[in-house]
């Protein structure tokens, strides 16, 4: 399978069963000209997916208009869901700690591209997974979880988190790089790290991956 970073929460994955992107961003430009807040991500290029995850309606990640082809489109809900690479579990979260009130809801979505089993975070700011959400999101390969505080969770949930659910692979997102001049950067999630592999380019092949013993942090270059 192979995972590309479009910066933010932004990501494709793409296998021999077929492609998902998740949680795509706009036109930012009215962050720098009506907040003074940096935000330098090149468009997401051309891609048409058979399906798009959208977690929150926030405009950095609910852009679907910038996703081609007629994806099936799941945003922003809760349920066990079909889609076209088979079922989905959308399990209700909140994107800060006091019940949604702040930022609302969240949603994590976890489904599965060729045999592996994959959980994207979306905005998650609650204090920590509750039982009944880690019990729905299962065993997971493959988790990507934001990390720069803020607006989410930072570094010390982050890395409860992944304690937690124990997956093969950790990929860190929604933190500040070059590109952005918000959010805490991840070095404080990779120090409480055991295992951590830097990949030269914002995408990577999970075939081409070293295999250690306990999750490994993989971390795309900013795009």
């Amino acid at each position: 399978m192979r995972v590309e970073w479009f910066g933010q929460s932004a990501f494709y994955l793409s296998g021999e069963q077929g492609s998902v992107a998740i949680d795509p961003f706009g036109d930012m430009s009215a962050l720098g000209r009506d907040r003074g807040v940096q935000w330098d991500y090149p468009a997401i290029p051309a891609v048409e997916p058979d399906l798009l995850l959208v977690t929150h309606e926030h405009r950095d990640h609910n852009a679907v208009e910038m996703i081609g082809g007629s994806p099936a489109v799941l945003r922003s809900t809760a349920g066990t869901l079909d889609s076209p690479l088979g079922e989905v579990t959308a399990i209700a979260s909140e994107h800060d700690d006091v019940a949604g009130t702040q930022r609302g809801p969240n949603t994590i979505f976890v489904f599965e591209l060729d045999g592996i089993r994959c959980c994207h975070m979306g905005d998650f700011g609650q204090s920590g997974l509750r039982e009944e959400q880690a019990a729905a999101i299962g065993e997971v390969e493959l988790l990507i979880v934001p990390v720069g505080g803020g607006f989410t969770i930072g570094a010390e949930q982050a890395s409860l988190i992944a304690e937690r659910l124990a997956p093969r692979w950790v990929v860190p997102m929604h933190y500040r790089t070059p590109r952005i001049g918000f959010l805490e950067p991840v070095d404080a999630f990779l120090d409480k790290a055991d295992l951590v592999e830097r990949v030269e380019s914002n995408a990577f092949e999970t075939a081409d991956l070293p295999r250690v013993d306990g999750p490994l942090v993989v971390v795309p270059a900013s795009p």
